[in-house]
């Protein structure tokens, strides 16, 4: 599990004991839930710290608190305290009342009145964040848990900016049509991507992640990665799982096996339906009650031949919607046994409390079918606990289709919870199913489930982010001019600058021809090309009329269609660097304009030497899935012509080979003296032919967050034109044009 020097701090809401006060005396316990599970078993303290919330602490003496640090340390916990309101208003409040209900799509639970709520999830999160920092080492790997914890990774790369972080979300990834609902949905994202690996459930939960990214922010994923802020980010699934050696031990254990007959006893001649859950409205507890109601009016024939033992775990006892859940359950509950019992029979056994470890294996193996149908879950590991008892290789597996496990257990009789009629069918066929049926879907789970651990789960997550981790270090680039950089160039005695426009000089715009330079602009560009020593170029995809257009008029070289076009300092001519071929711009035109026709918004831009597609004003997931296929069919079909595909911002090009920006920086290298400092500042992918093209005097300049091979970076035009300003009001040391000592064809890129 990836260097094991390393560490691995564990961060989640809760720590997986609790502490309890009574009377000011300390006592823990093992905190219950999946998540504490799963990890518990996995990591040892020798190479793990746990950071979280210990519980309700306020009421303990000194000497206790004492006693719970020393307790929390020897097993390798680091305790995040928390004030009873900032739990209340973090965790109920938000959390909640608000994530968790949206993320399952009941929007009609989701708290309207949640701002005030939000500040508080907020400071906890960064109260957390401050917890990892001060634990953290050089080399620890960071793993936050969950929605509780959403914001914690943006916060950690600000503090950690070269940590291996990781985020993985226990709870479904709603679709971006539901995640957009939320008011703080780009708080959230951007948190979020604080991380190196942020890991789902599902593959469906990782792309409508991409979706939302896509849709709020603006970031494209490219298959399973996207970059933001310099850094690769990556996506993806990974199904978590349980120890399955232990729950085939546990469940062999003696005392398990006379619970289960001591069910079966109880329950002479009734096939027994069982159903474990944490009391809570998206685990479908209602509908499967009433399932058992629709399955006795349709077929009477099984009164007294079954019967449906319901464990529900309490949870949020305090919550006003779980108070009301409660109560509905237990109406619907009482008013079917009333209905359909008889003097020694009735159809539902409903336990409201916590299960002990024999009695929760004695439940699995007693079961002649099990119950998981959630309106919605993450995963739900209690499917695959029931599988992994299941020695006989016997029982039936009924599984919510909205329940991520059903994405890998296939073999279960997959349902739609909401269907009470298809649930209470769906019952009947398990109950009435043959023998080497429920065999042959038993060993196939079984299967599944032993190959698949949470051993093996988390293995896969931490190769993962050790991956991502390696790449980004490869990538990493200075996220800032460096003083000495800075100097170097303002102190120059000759100063080259190859300017990009869109996206460098001028913020994109919704469409090509808004873009046009604002007078402010015109004007530090004239102040630059004034500057002593100094030469401007501005390098451009755009075509040479717009730019005569908009910047003939200044004493700069220009540079058109990312550098076919050339016009040098002080002249009114345009030379072209090459031919322009023949043979494929009708063909790529009529494809194009067909793409633009049935993508709304897109428009098609015709050059001397290429063609572009464009789709800002598109709306984005329909365009992105458009700009995928238009670039493969581009490609596919002009393979054996002197074209090539590319894929700019918000643009796909077709261009001729062999003319792009790099060729302008290598011409202009080859003629710099020694003494002279060439500066590329740019954008887009097109940009990155300059920066491979820059040799020992040349400097890159990166602008935006998308990795580049430039080494600095700028934030975004407004900063480039800061850069700019601050040149113009620092001349070089030693003046003189450097424009005046060279061949003016030279300096413009003509050959």
């Amino acid at each position: 599990m990836g260097d094991v020097t390393s560490r691995y701090l564990i961060v989640s809401n809760r720590l997986p004991i609790t502490a309890l006060v009574e009377d000011g005396k300390l006592e823990l316990k093992a905190s219950t839930g999946g998540l504490a599970t799963a990890l518990k078993q996995v990591f040892g303290d020798e190479n793990a710290k746990w950071i979280g919330w210990p519980g309700e602490t306020g009421g303990l003496l000194r000497k206790a608190r004492e006693q719970l640090e020393d307790s929390l340390d020897a097993a390798g916990m680091v305790p995040v305290y928390l004030a009873a309101k900032q739990v209340e208003r973090f965790y109920e409040g938000f959390s909640n009342g608000v994530l968790w209900p949206l993320f399952h799509y009941l929007l009609d639970t989701v708290r309207s009145d949640a701002g005030r709520d939000w500040e508080a999830y907020r400071e906890v999160n960064e109260k957390f964040a401050e917890a990892v920092v001060a634990e953290y080492k050089p080399g620890d790997r960071i793993w936050v848990q969950d929605y509780q914890l959403c914001l914690v990774p943006g916060m950690l790369r600000k503090r950690l900016p070269h940590a291996s972080i990781g985020f993985f979300l226990h709870i479904p990834f709603p679709a971006s049509g539901v995640f957009r609902i939320l008011p703080w949905r780009r708080e959230i994202l951007q948190g979020l991507l604080g991380a190196d690996l942020i890991g789902f459930h599902t593959f469906s939960y990782a792309r409508q992640f991409s979706s939302c990214l896509l849709r709020i922010l603006g970031l494209e994923s490219n298959v399973d990665t996207v970059t933001h802020e310099g850094r690769l980010v990556r996506i993806g699934a990974f199904p978590i799982s349980i120890d399955t050696e232990h729950f085939e031990s546990a469940s062999a254990h003696p005392e398990v096996t006379a619970k289960a007959e001591e069910i079966r006893h109880h329950h002479p001649g009734c096939k027994i339906l069982v159903g474990v859950d944490r009391l809570d409205y998206t685990k479908g507890l209602k509908r499967r009650v009433l399932a058992i109601e629709h399955l006795l009016e349709k077929h009477p024939e099984l009164a007294g031949k079954f019967k449906f033992i319901q464990a529900a775990v309490p949870s949020r006892a305090g919550v006003e919607a779980y108070k009301q859940l409660r109560k509905q359950i237990d109406e619907t509950v009482g008013r079917i046994n009333g209905r359909f019992s008889t003097i020694s029979w009735s159809p539902v056994q409903y336990l409201y409390r916590g299960l002990d470890g024999h009695e929760l294996l004695g439940l699995y193996r007693a079961a002649d079918v099990m119950l998981v149908t959630p309106l919605r879950d993450g995963m739900n590991l209690v499917a695959k606990e029931f599988v992994a008892c299941r020695h006989d290789d016997d029982g039936v597996l009924v599984l919510s289709e909205f329940a991520g496990a059903a994405w890998e257990m296939g073999e279960a009789i997959i349902v739609n919870p909401y269907n009470e009629d298809e649930l209470a069918d769906a019952m009947h066929r398990a109950l009435t199913m043959e023998e080497p049926e429920r065999r042959f879907r038993m060993q196939r789970l079984r299967k599944r489930v032993r190959d698949w651990t949470v051993h093996e789960w988390v293995r896969q997550f931490d190769q993962a982010l050790t991956l991502v981790t390696t790449e980004n270090a490869a990538w990493h680039r200075t996220t800032s001019i460096t003083e000495e950089v800075r100097k170097r160039i303002h102190t120059s005695k000759r100063l080259v600058l190859v300017l990009d426009y869109d996206g460098t000089l001028v913020p994109f715009a919704s469409t090509p021809e808004l873009a046009i330079p604002d007078p402010a602009l015109l004007e530090l560009l004239q102040k630059l090309t004034r500057r002593p020593g100094t030469e401007v170029h501005v390098a451009s995809g755009r075509d040479r009329h717009t730019l005569e257009k908009w910047l003939g008029h200044l004493k700069l070289a220009i540079h058109a269609e990312h550098g076919f076009w050339s016009r040098a300092r002080g002249s009114t001519e345009w030379a072209a660097a090459a031919k322009v071929t023949e043979g494929w711009r009708e063909k790529a035109r009529a494809i194009m304009e067909e793409f633009a026709a049935r993508t709304p918004g897109a428009l098609v831009e015709e050059k001397t030497a290429s063609l572009c597609w464009h789709f800002r004003r598109c709306e984005p997931v329909f365009a992105s899935m458009q700009e995928r296929e238009l670039r493969l069919h581009l490609a596919e079909l002009f393979r054996n012509h002197a074209v090539e595909v590319l894929r700019g911002s918000k643009i796909v090009e077709l261009r001729q080979i062999g003319v792009h920006k790099g060729l302008i920086l290598s011409r202009l290298e080859s003629s710099l003296e020694a003494d002279t400092c060439l500066v590329a500042i740019g954008d887009d992918t097109t940009d990155e032919d300059m920066f491979a093209n820059l040799s020992g005097q040349g400097i890159g300049i990166h602008v935006g967050a998308r990795l580049s091979r430039a080494p600095f970076r700028l934030a975004d035009p407004t900063a480039v034109r800061g850069f700019l300003a601050s040149l113009v009001s620092t001349p070089p040391l030693v003046t003189g044009s450097a424009s005046s000592r060279r061949d003016p064809a030279i300096v413009a890129g003509i050959p």
